[in-house]
């Protein structure tokens, strides 16, 4: 995706992307029309997003057909669309041509993204499928954990980009697990230099919230967070828009806390 012009002057800036998956969610408890996840997008940019996430699941059990048609066809910043790698999905991506896909597992009982997609075991069908996407001007990331050999793989079929699932850093920091936090973290850092090293673009998400992001965000080879789940809930007590915004305050603080540590270096 190209480069925000927000975040400072101190520092690397970082793209912040909003998932409105589970506004979709909540309008579908209802069955009915509201919340709207178009109108949340346009809050969500307003407030500092430069990219919109949406999920079309098989099970479509939050993000609809119309949903996507609708973002295809209306937003005024980059739209990704995550999709499992089916020859359904291939087709509506083909059809709606958004910005970007971010190819992620999916499996029909689980609550949400329970790991990153197994790269290495399906390298050949991925390549092309990954080069069909990208035929048709459509940037495709990886949505893989922050494993050597899964970066290697992402590499090996050719996609531009990997977004790394953050999940088990943050159930580690969410438990209290210091060494865990650590640990999971220090995972991150190493994946994205190895990836950023091999040409491809570092995006990062899944459990990012106020409290574990900004150790996230202050690595600087990742240009890319993806959040939504967390920042609809809050929105509930606060509003979207100002979730929204102290999300983008906090990962440009953590952006402009890693300059300045580079500085003193």
């Amino acid at each position: 995706m190209t480069r925000s012009a927000k975040g400072t002057e101190a520092g690397p800036p970082i793209r912040l992307g909003i998932n409105i998956d589970h506004v979709a969610t909540l309008r579908n408890a209802r069955g009915e029309f509201h919340p709207d996840p178009l109108r949340a997008a346009a809050i969500a940019i307003e407030a500092g997003a430069d990219n919109i996430t949406a999920h079309l699941r098989e099970d479509r059990r939050h993000i609809r057909d119309g949903d996507m048609e609708r973002l295809a066809s209306s937003l005024t910043v980059p739209l990704n669309m995550e999709m499992a790698v089916t020859p359904e999905m291939l087709k509506i991506a083909l059809r709606l041509r958004p910005h970007a896909c971010c190819l992620v597992p999916e499996r029909r009982q689980e609550i949400t993204t329970e790991g990153g997609l197994e790269v290495t075991s399906q390298d050949i069908p991925l390549k092309s499928f990954v080069a069909e996407l990208q035929s048709n001007d459509i940037q495709v990331s990886l949505f893989i954990d922050p494993d050597p050999r899964q970066i290697a793989a992402a590499r090996k079929v050719e996609a531009q980009a990997i977004e790394f699932h953050t999940g088990a850093y943050c159930r580690a920091a969410l438990e209290g697990d210091c060494d865990a936090t650590e640990r999971e973290l220090d995972r991150l850092i190493a994946g994205a230099r190895l990836a950023a090293g091999e040409g491809l673009e570092v995006h990062a998400g899944h459990g990012l919230n106020y409290d574990n992001v900004s150790p996230v965000a202050a690595i600087p080879e990742i240009v890319e967070l993806n959040i939504g789940h967390h920042l609809v809930g809050e929105a509930i007590f606060i509003g979207l828009y100002d979730s929204v915004r102290r999300m983008r305050e906090t990962i440009d603080a953590a952006r402009v806390g890693f300059s300045s540590r580079a500085a003193l270096a």
